[in-house]
């Protein structure tokens, strides 16, 4: 029973891993893992921490070589960190999936995907607001924010239900290909 619990652990941080490295390929804007991930390792890392550190973990390796190899050029320095609204968005939706993804069913994949989706958009477009001189420090400036970020939206929308589907399905039948294997 260990033995199958940890092969379980390895190969659901192995998906988690190739999701967030998905992200050095090439795909429209905001079509990413990141939701997918959170979802994921809230509902298939029994310990909290765990759920939280290695989808983390993968989140940031991914973000140091885009950021220091792909982006290099933009940057003065070294990159230690991505963007402090995407690690505060995925780390809510890491907290607040835990609860809702208890038990794996269709219904509340995508409903936890939804609601990723737009936690996300709502977080990452509010640091967006506050953190650049964009956008007026006003009502009408964060209004202007989000909707200059709704077309990203759909494609976060379509990426985290995309990579939700992937993961979670993935898991399933390679999860039951070795059960099989096994007995």
């Amino acid at each position: 029973m260990q033995k199958k619990l940890s092969q379980q652990l390895g190969i659901a941080s192995l998906f988690v891993f190739f999701a967030a490295f998905s992200r050095l390929l090439p795909h429209w804007p905001n079509f990413t893992p990141v939701g997918g991930m959170a979802l994921f390792g809230a509902a298939y890392f029994s310990r909290k921490y765990i759920s939280m550190l290695i989808p983390f973990l993968a989140l940031w390796l991914s973000d140091l070589i885009l950021n220091n190899v792909v982006y290099g050029s933009y940057y003065d320095s070294f990159q230690w960190w991505g963007h402090a609204g995407v690690y505060l968005g995925f780390a809510l939706i890491s907290v607040l999936a835990v609860p809702m993804l208890r038990s794996v069913t269709a219904g509340k994949l995508i409903s936890a995907s939804l609601s990723a989706s737009l936690l996300f958009f709502l977080v990452s477009n509010f640091f967006e607001w506050v953190s650049t001189g964009m956008y007026e420090k006003s009502w009408a400036g964060l209004l202007s924010c989000y909707t200059a970020g709704l077309p990203f939206f759909w494609n976060t929308l379509a990426g985290d239900l995309f990579f939700t589907a992937v993961l979670f399905g993935g898991f399933a039948v390679v999860n039951r290909s070795l059960s099989l294997s096994t007995n």
